[in-house]
């Protein structure tokens, strides 16, 4: 029989989709499953970008440019100014979703065989899409006691050797929810420009930043005009995940170069979800205020429920809708598993994304969870109560 490929042998589950045949079956028995697993909002996608699709007067689904529509990158460039951040339209390649742009950066940027700093725990995928480059991820550890700050420049330098490329962030962060600060990311900068590295910035959950703080670009960090390389999404900025269009943004000449012969290898991105993104630029300036407070008082409940059950830890996130809490469980995936399996309170259970799957450090995350606030405040409560009656019950 054919053998399959080390790199397949070798590319990781995803820790949010993972357990999703347990979710399938227990509704199959009658079960109501709140998903706090995925970042997939239950806020509806605005109904003027749906129309902008449903109203487009094509005769033909062409191939659009591999670098995406012109008029969706000056359309960009507008909503990046917005936020503080000077483009052209060459700076800027369309990707069929965040995921993709993430691609292109290491595969541009690093070959076989290099190395990857990420502060762990980081977004699944990012090893993922490492691991099937052949790439190298260096885990630095994050610590729940301090809410998962950025860890300590010293840490850094460590970590750092003759194949070190780039460092990696995510910035408000998944699945953390922290928000770096302005000194953490000048630290980030001397760091990339003493050893001459990458910073691959995603910065997908831009909009959703709490307590008052403002969200700060690596685009925006004076002298790491060639070093910096943002990574973007319409997914969660418009509740439109299905869509499929991201961003890869560098003034990096030969950056760019590269990655759009890996653009033009995959032909094109998304004809439609490229429209709808163009009409989500013209969104209303005050689109973000109902959404923003929407995700700011989710977050607050969840918090609040968490802090109060006994022997759960929550740091309060900074941004993003992500959560991590430690449980008073020795293996949080046998935990969701048996949430799954196993448990029901008031005919429903919660399904969360156990995040040891978030680290690459072998032990680490053992218990903990990944927690979405993406389900309203009614929703929330109704889960929190499926945790806290689940805990009580589990037996370790």
């Amino acid at each position: 029989m054919p053998v399959i490929s080390h790199r397949g042998a070798m590319m990781p589950p995803s820790p949010i989709r993972k357990l999703v045949p347990f979710a399938d079956a227990a509704k199959k028995r009658g079960t109501k499953v709140y998903h706090l697993n995925i970042g997939q909002p239950d806020i509806e996608t605005p109904k003027a970008i749906l129309d902008a699709v449903r109203h487009t007067d094509m005769k033909v689904l062409e191939y659009s440019p591999s670098p995406g529509f012109e008029s969706y990158r000056k359309k960009l460039v507008e909503y990046y100014g917005r936020n503080g951040i000077n483009l052209t339209p060459s700076q800027i390649i369309v990707t069929a979703g965040g995921s993709e742009a993430i691609m292109f950066a290491i595969q541009s940027c690093l070959d076989p065989g290099d190395e990857i700093i990420i502060p762990e725990p980081f977004y699944a995928n990012y090893n993922g899409f490492s691991t099937s480059s052949g790439v190298k991820v260096v885990p630095i550890p994050s610590s729940i006691e301090n809410g998962f700050a950025l860890p300590s420049i010293e840490a850094f330098e460590k970590a750092v050797t003759t194949n070190t490329k780039a460092i990696m962030i995510c910035n408000p962060n998944n699945p953390t929810g922290y928000l770096y600060s302005a000194e953490e990311l000048n630290i980030l900068k001397e760091i990339c420009l003493k050893h001459d590295l990458f910073l691959f910035s995603d910065e997908a959950y831009r909009e959703f930043c709490y307590d008052g703080r403002k969200h700060i670009s690596a685009m925006t960090l004076e002298g790491l005009e060639e070093n910096a390389i943002l990574l973007d999404t319409i997914s969660k900025r418009y509740s439109a995940c299905g869509g499929r269009i991201g961003a890869f943004i560098t003034r990096n000449q030969q950056v760019l170069d590269a990655a759009m012969k890996f653009a033009q290898a995959r032909l094109s991105p998304p004809s439609f979800a490229q429209i709808l993104g163009e009409a989500a630029v013209d969104l209303p300036a005050n689109y973000f205020d109902e959404v923003h407070a929407e995700y700011n008082s989710r977050r607050d409940l969840l918090v609040k429920r968490l802090q109060a059950m006994p022997g759960v830890k929550c740091p309060c996130p900074g941004g993003a809708f992500y959560a991590m809490a430690q449980l008073p469980v020795h293996d949080s995936e046998k935990f969701c598993q048996w949430l799954l399996e196993s448990f029901s309170h008031n005919g429903a259970t919660v399904m969360m994304a156990p995040a040891a799957g978030f680290y690459a450090t072998p032990g680490k995350g053992k218990n903990e969870v990944r927690l979405a606030y993406v389900l309203n405040t009614d929703d929330i409560n109704a889960a929190m109560d499926c945790l806290e009656a689940a805990l009580k019950e589990y037996k370790n």
